[in-house]
């Protein structure tokens, strides 16, 4: 019974002894941290240290620290803005201080995946979908530009990246946190705008995510996420992608409601991702793994190719933290007074115009 296919969440700031007889057993391929976990820069190195006792081989340690409201350390560090006002308001040079920050704070940290950049194009910037201020632009040449930028600096600093949601969340009308959205793109359309991202910057992603979306004309019967027309026929082999394929997070309302627990894993994995997301439900593995048959061994060529990126994160020092946070301050400072700037101007012309 092992989880050598899963990241999975914990539930507080240390792991319990439940958690530590539970991964030593199942030995899960990596962990995600969401704001439940976090609580200090020391504490958060503490844990991750911890996690990476578990295991003879170093864990992917993952995280979703994309900028603005999904920036999962606000509460005990600076907090940049979010994707859509770095692609609007800031210089490339900017956008790759963000990501070069971005990375140097997660690597302090002993967190070595990201879940960013999101390369969904922002069809439905007023909907309730999940991606408000997420999304790096509207057209997919603005989105190669700006998350390209961010993405390459980031990877500079030994954090991989994981682009998302493939093959487009934003085309998505309702929340996956919630429900299923369905999408009626066809794949041609597809392939002409929202897929353009991934094509461009497939060479430097570490990963790539699927959504939980329904595109009935690319298959009728499964989300992406569990889809083997998507996930195989079309990222793996129609594009070429040779990286890590991960799910979304499988407790997500979109799929849990739909699938149960144990089905959701297995057609998950049988659709073609190398990894799938179990973030909050854990407790419910022991079950779902004895349940679990899966042969396929190039998956986990793959984890291991990618686990050997990892590098032994650098000393923790709280200089080092705090001299991160006030870089990202003054970068913030500098894209928000912009932004100040640029409505001033517009609101107070100049006098004699």
């Amino acid at each position: 019974m092992k989880a050598n296919r899963l990241i999975v969440g914990i539930e507080g700031y240390e792991l319990s002894p439940e958690e530590r007889d539970l991964f030593r057993e199942i030995e899960p391929a990596g962990y995600i941290l969401f704001s439940r976990n976090l609580k200090s820069a020391q504490q958060i190195r503490e844990l991750t240290e911890s996690l990476a006792s578990l295991s003879i081989d170093r864990p992917l340690i993952s995280i979703d620290q994309e900028g603005g409201r999904v920036w999962r350390t606000r509460g005990f560090s600076s907090a940049p803005p979010d994707a859509s006002t770095f692609s609007s308001k800031a210089t490339p040079r900017q956008i790759a201080r963000f990501g070069a920050l971005t990375g140097q704070l997660l690597e302090l940290l002993g967190i070595n995946l990201n879940f960013a950049p999101v390369l969904d194009l922002d069809h439905f910037p007023q909907n309730q979908n999940g991606l408000r201020g997420r999304c790096w632009g509207h057209g997919s040449q603005e989105v190669i530009n700006h998350a390209g930028t961010f993405n390459r600096w980031m990877r500079k600093q030994n954090v991989l990246s994981c682009g998302k949601h493939f093959p487009s969340n934003g085309l998505a009308l309702s929340d996956p946190h919630h429900d299923l959205p369905v999408a009626d793109a066809t794949l041609e359309a597809l392939l002409k705008d929202d897929l353009l991202p991934y094509t461009a910057l497939m060479p430097e992603l570490d990963a790539i995510m699927a959504c939980h979306l329904h595109f009935p004309n690319l298959d009728p019967q499964y989300p992406a996420s569990l889809s083997k027309r998507i996930l195989t026929s079309l990222l793996r082999d129609q594009l070429g992608y040779e990286g890590l394929i991960l799910t979304d997070d499988l407790d997500m309302g979109a799929i849990i409601h739909h699938h149960g627990r144990g089905p959701d894993i297995q057609l998950a994995l049988e659709a073609g991702a190398d990894l799938a997301l179990v973030c909050h439900q854990v407790h419910s593995l022991r079950v779902a793994l004895n349940n679990l048959e899966i042969r396929d061994d190039q998956p986990l060529e793959r984890i291991e190719k990618v686990r050997k990126k990892l590098q032994t994160p650098p000393r923790f020092s709280n200089e080092r933290w705090e001299e991160i946070n006030y870089q990202i301050t003054e970068l913030t400072r500098e894209v928000i007074s912009q932004d100040r700037f640029e409505q001033d101007t517009i609101q107070s012309p100049v006098e004699g115009y």
